[in-house]
């Protein structure tokens, strides 16, 4: 009786200690050529977020990895290192080994269809063409996960679209890229303690 007592205390604790966890991947490509493109714009935000605290991300299987605490909870911070077309590997093999549910799981992804800067985070939704949610859906079997979707807007001419996504920011970018970059890291803190849809209602419109 005291050892089924004491083992459903311990299997609650640890329910509700993986409750209080948060894998937040930001998408992007590892390589000297592809820092600080547009399509790396989920890296540059994980990493201004670990910047805050003075944390160091350290290789591990399937990614770099940092812990950033926050108001009682754990942002697990992950940049995956199979590239963008296979994110799905990273994020379901950290989903398993820190035992977060896919609810607290929440992709930082650049976005075309958005202007510039502009920040929307959904609950869940389609792929839109992006090939690392693409390969998340078909991995974890699901669309129901957050993802914070960063607007890098589509002025290329017709052809040039890989070129856009995989090129540099142009300077009046670079000028308010920190300004929305600190935006979206107030949005991550959010939907770990307020909730995605609280977090949607005080930043979807801004």
């Amino acid at each position: 009786m005291l050892k089924s007592v004491f083992n459903l205390f311990f299997s609650k604790k640890e329910s509700s200690d993986n409750e209080m966890k948060y894998l937040i991947t930001g998408l992007g490509n590892i390589g000297a050529e592809y820092a600080h493109t547009r399509h790396n714009i989920g890296f540059d935000i994980v990493d201004a977020m670990a910047k805050e605290k003075d944390i160091e991300f350290e290789d591990k299987r399937y990614g770099a990895i940092a812990n950033y605490r926050f108001k009682g909870r754990t942002f697990i911070l992950l940049k995956p290192n199979t590239y963008v077309n296979l994110s799905g590997r990273a994020v379901n093999y950290w989903l398993q080994k820190e035992k977060i549910p896919v609810s607290n799981l929440l992709v930082v992804v650049d976005d075309l269809a958005l202007p510039f800067g502009t920040l929307r985070l959904k609950p869940k939704g389609g792929d839109a063409g992006h090939n690392g949610l693409k390969s998340i859906q078909s991995t974890l079997g699901t669309t129901n996960y957050a993802r914070l979707r960063f607007g890098i807007g589509n002025n290329f001419n017709r052809g040039q679209q890989v070129d856009y996504v995989l090129g540099k920011w142009n300077s009046e970018e670079e000028k308010l890229l920190p300004q929305k970059i600190e935006q979206a890291i107030q949005m991550i803190k959010s939907f770990g303690t307020i909730g995605v849809a609280q977090t949607m209602n005080r930043f979807n419109n801004k």
